[in-house]
């Protein structure tokens, strides 16, 4: 059985956890090992609203930080169960479209760059509607027979191509979606809870979120037009200085005051507490970030403070 825990790291932070600086003693520390956190790399992985990173320069970075492991590390990495690689989908030559063809060369791709025999779970980045979803999960059987892929899952899906993807295998006898990736945050929930929420937990599907923090919002670094130039996201994050984000804010500082949290720490474990999601996909930058995730991971609000969030985001 594939397992994912409450809370998932994208790539950058496995690069930072591999590095010599932080040791294995820090590792434990921090709850990193053997705890609450999977690996997360993807060809089509997008941090933020940033470009999308090049794919063979990622995963071969990725390759070279596992080779760099002392034997002790290496032998640490794979004797967790809950290190996993998620590898994006929407492969391919032209780096798009989910035809048997494309996949086929997108997992083969990916496995040299990642110098591995086997891909735990493989999301389908976006719908592709030139392609048969027969097609594409016909595809994804005959990796999963040749013991190239685990297990597949979808991204950006909307209720009614999830649903037909579901029945699809079922009725064709096929792999069928085991994992949804949405987009899903405390300021944009409209689109998971119409519907997409629902459908996953009928069938009984994990459910990995993307922009957790809303790329960077929610961790209370943004908070007036004068702060946008602090980093290079700051232009995507303009879209959230309204009321409704100020409101959001003001709730995380409250909740987060309360328990000695940060904002960022607090908006990831109301995450963790929705109903539906299996675990937010995060990342750092500086071994302070990833003390702060371990935080994150083992936060618990209480039912008044997941209320105070939850009421101060509606609206949407």
């Amino acid at each position: 059985m594939l397992r994912i825990t409450n809370l998932v790291l994208a790539r950058g932070t496995k690069r930072l956890l591999d590095n010599a600086s932080l040791t294995l003693h820090d590792r434990h520390k921090a709850g990193l090992v053997g705890a609450n956190f999977v690996e997360a790399t993807t060809d089509r992985f997008q941090i933020g609203d940033l470009t999308r990173t090049d794919v063979a320069q990622s995963e071969s970075r990725l390759a070279l930080a596992r080779s760099d492991l002392s034997v002790a590390q290496a032998a640490l990495v794979q004797a967790r169960e809950n290190f996993i690689a998620l590898v994006g989908a929407a492969p391919g030559e032209d780096g798009k479209g989910l035809s048997r063809k494309s996949i086929a060369a997108g997992v083969e791709a990916s496995l040299r760059r990642l110098q591995t025999d086997r891909i735990d779970l493989y999301l389908s980045h976006k719908p592709d509607s030139a392609t048969p979803i027969e097609e594409t999960l016909s595809a994804y059987e005959a990796l999963i027979r040749a013991g190239k892929v685990r297990a597949i899952g979808a991204s950006n899906s909307t209720v009614e191509g999830l649903r037909q993807a579901l029945d699809t295998a079922a009725a064709k006898t096929l792999p069928r979606y085991e994992v949804e990736q949405p987009e899903y945050n405390l300021y944009e929930r409209k689109r998971f809870e119409s519907g997409l929420r629902d459908l996953c937990l009928q069938a009984e599907m994990g459910v990995i979120v993307y922009y957790s923090l809303a790329s960077g919002f929610l961790s209370g670094k943004y908070r007036s037009k004068a702060d946008l130039g602090k980093s290079a996201r700051g232009a995507a994050v303009e879209k959230y200085l309204n009321p409704r984000g100020m409101r959001i804010l003001l709730a995380l500082d409250q909740v987060a005051a309360a328990r000695g949290a940060t904002p960022a720490e607090v908006a990831l474990a109301w995450l963790i507490a929705r109903e539906g999601v299996t675990a937010p996909i995060a990342s750092a930058t500086t071994p302070e970030q990833v003390d702060s995730l371990a935080r994150a991971a083992h936060l618990r609000l209480s039912e008044d403070e997941l209320r105070v969030l939850t009421e101060a985001s509606e609206g949407f």
